[in-house]
C-alpha cells in the first residue's frame, strides 16, 4: 500500500526501531526490495535518486511509475521517495508523477541558500500532500558517484540541525556524523555523542545515509539514538552483482535477472531483520 514517508516513520517511532529505505533503479531491485518486504511483513521505502539519471541509469519518468504501481499493490506499507533532488524544478516532476516524499538536498549550497530552498521544497511537497526530508551538513559523494566514498569532512552541528528542522518544518532531518555513500575503503568512525545531541534537540526523525557497510552493533546504536530511516544501496547492488558473478551458466540473461533479483532480496532482508525491533 502506498503511503507517505511520515506515516512510515511514525511506525518506526512507535517500535523504536529504522525503515530501510532503497534505492530502486531497476525493476530486478524493485521487486527484491518489494518481495524482501512482504515475505518479511515490513514497511519499506523505495527510492530514485537524481544522480541515477545523470549516470544514465534510468530515468525518473520511466521508473516513477512502475514504483507507485508496485507499491499501490504491496501487502505492506511503500513510500515512494525522490532521494537527494538537487534541482526544485526536478523535485517538482517527481511530485507532479506522484512520489509521495522528496529529499531536497541542498548541501552543496551555503546555509542560507540552503534554509531558502529547502522551506521551498516544504511548501511545494505541501501542494500534493508529501513528506519532506532534507539535509544539514555534508555525507560526502552524492549516492557513490565513482561507487567509493570519502569521509566527509562536514559533519551536522547539533544547535544548527535544531533551527534548521524547526524553520524549515521539514518532516526528516538527514545528518552528517561519520557516513558517507559508496563503498568503505575503511571503517567508518561513527560520532554517537553528536548524534545524541542532534536527537535531544531535534524532535522530528533522524535519517542515515550511507548506510551500507555499517556493523549490526553500530546499526543498533544509531537507532537507539533516534535514527528511523537508514538508506541503504550500495551493498544491496553489490550483493545482485555478486549473485550473477556466482552463477554457472550466463547464457540466457533472464537466469541473470532472477539470481540478481534472489541475491539483492536475500541482503535487504539481512539488513530489514537488523533494523526492525
Amino acid at each position: 500500500m502506498l503511503t507517505t514517508l511520515k506515516a512510515i516513520l511514525k511506525i518506526a517511532e512507535a517500535n523504536n526501531c529504522a525503515i530501510g529505505a532503497f534505492n530502486t533503479p531497476n525493476l530486478a531491485s524493485l521487486k527484491a526490495v518489494i518481495g524482501a518486504a512482504e515475505e518479511l511483513n515490513q514497511p519499506a521505502i523505495i527510492m530514485h535518486a537524481q544522480i541515477h539519471e545523470e549516470m544514465g541509469i534510468c530515468k525518473m519518468e520511466e521508473i516513477a511509475p512502475i514504483m507507485l504501481f508496485m507499491a499501490d499493490k504491496a501487502t505492506v506499507p511503500i513510500c515512494v521517495h525522490l532521494d537527494h533532488g538537487t534541482d526544485l524544478g526536478y523535485i517538482k516532476r517527481g511530485l507532479d508523477i506522484g512520489f509521495t516524499s522528496i529529499m531536497y538536498d541542498g548541501s552543496e549550497f551555503n546555509e542560507k541558500i540552503n534554509y531558502a530552498n529547502t522551506c521551498i521544497a516544504v511548501e511545494l511537497a505541501a501542494r500534493y500532500g508529501a513528506s519532506v526530508e532534507a539535509e544539514i551538513g555534508s555525507m560526502g559523494a552524492r549516492e557513490s558517484e565513482n561507487g567509493t566514498n570519502h569521509i566527509a569532512g562536514a559533519y551536522t552541528e547539533p544547535e544548527v540541525a535544531y533551527r534548521f528542522a524547526r524553520e524549515t518544518k521539514i518532516d526528516a532531518l538527514a545528518c552528517a556524523f561519520g557516513t558517507a555513500h559508496g563503498v568503505y575503503l575503511k571503517q567508518p568512525q561513527l560520532d554517537f555523542e553528536r548524534l545524541k545531541e542532534i536527537h535531544h534537540l531535534v524532535d522530528i526523525p533522524l535519517v542515515m545515509h550511507g548506510g551500507s557497510g555499517i556493523s549490526s552493533e553500530d546499526y543498533k546504536k544509531v537507532i537507539a539514538l533516534g535514527i528511523r530511516k537508514i538508506n541503504y544501496y550500495t551493498y544491496m547492488a553489490k550483493a545482485g552483482g555478486t549473485a550473477v558473478a556466482n552463477l554457472t551458466d550466463k547464457t540466457f540473461f533472464h537466469d541473470i535477472e532472477v539470481a540478481a533479483i534472489n541475491g539483492m532480496k536475500d541482503n535487504v532482508q539481512k539488513a530489514m531483520r537488523i533494523f526492525s525491533p
